[in-house]
């Protein structure tokens, strides 16, 4: 049905079948290769799964997290996005102020043991009232450190102050488009001891030819069952969101990989969804009427015709 889906299905039967198992700093242990690279071309229309259910609106409140320069949990709370919610929560129950009962190695042991995981479930819920009710509490330990929406709104330069990399890449794009300097990057070495997780999606970069804009991704880590169909997406439509804001119709996305991998408890959710019929992708609807990109709201952003399969559960490496 759609060559832009099937691109990425054929990357996942690629990675199950060449995959070389290897260890991981999650214990969980992986099926790995080294350099792909993917194109979807957004003419045939937005690329979010069809084959598994893809929660669009954890994509929109991501990015639009990211855009704002935000690296606290609270505003993903708000809207019901937990999906950074665990490195948050490792850092509370490992501080001093922590009193509950012990969730020492809480990532592998709420898999498999359920009076844990109704007791891990207990205190995360906790955690997450506290970060949205509790200021002080939030401001100590909804924060990632210098994340995504750092590197890309406050980069710090080391001769003081701060570069907005997403402004100036598209004012270059208005300006300049056919500079090859079209650049934003995630990849701080400075202050990967401070993130909660160093950026995955570390760079990408901008193109513009034939009146098209497209968006090169490179991604140094890439879980592929349950993160790459994220990153496509919230890819997708950041490339239509600058391309909204810069007056470019869209082209390409291409996605470049170094360590793609599938997680070893993830093999029979990979199977079971390389068996699913796929169906027709669906289209973007962004609001006119926004006149910056650090204007939208969730509501400007809808995909329309989207009919997917049912989700499919695996558990999250941390």
């Amino acid at each position: 049905m759609s060559k832009n889906e099937q691109t990425y299905l054929d990357f996942m039967q690629d990675v199950l079948e060449n995959g070389t198992y290897k260890a991981d700093r999650t214990g969980t242990g992986t099926y790995s290769v080294f350099g792909r690279q993917m194109r979807y071309d957004l003419r045939e229309g937005f690329p979010l799964l069809t084959t598994k259910k893809v929660a669009f609106g954890l994509i929109k409140s991501e990015l639009l997290w990211f855009l704002k320069g935000d690296t606290n949990i609270r505003y993903l709370l708000e809207h019901n996005n937990h999906i950074w919610d665990e490195w948050a929560f490792e850092r509370w129950i490992k501080s001093d102020q922590y009193t509950g009962p012990d969730m020492t190695d809480f990532g592998h042991r709420v898999q498999t043991d359920l009076n844990f995981k109704v007791q891990y479930d207990e205190e995360h819920q906790k955690f997450c009232d506290r970060i949205l009710n509790d200021d002080q509490f939030a401001a100590e330990f909804g924060e990632l450190g210098q994340v995504y929406g750092a590197q890309w709104r406050r980069w710090e330069k080391v001769q003081g102050g701060f570069i907005d990399q997403i402004q100036d890449v598209i004012e270059a794009i208005k300006t300049n488009p056919t500079s090859r300097r079209l650049i934003v990057s995630a990849w701080n070495p400075e202050a990967v001891p401070s993130q909660a997780l160093p950026p995955c999606h570390t760079l990408f970069q901008f193109y513009v030819v034939d009146g098209r804009l497209s968006l090169q991704l490179y991604q140094r880590s890439g879980d592929i069952f349950l993160g790459v169909p994220f990153n496509i997406a919230s890819y997708a439509l950041l490339l239509h969101m600058v391309a909204a804001q810069t007056g470019f119709a869209v082209g390409e996305f291409i996605h470049t990989f170094g360590d793609a991998h599938i997680y070893a408890n993830h093999l029979e959710q990979v199977k079971k969804q390389l068996t699913r019929a796929m169906q027709p992708l669906p289209q973007l609807y962004l609001n006119p009427n926004v006149d910056s990109i650090f204007d939208y709201e969730m509501d400007d952003i809808k995909v329309e015709g989207y009919n997917p399969a049912p989700g499919i559960k695996a558990p999250v490496a941390v």
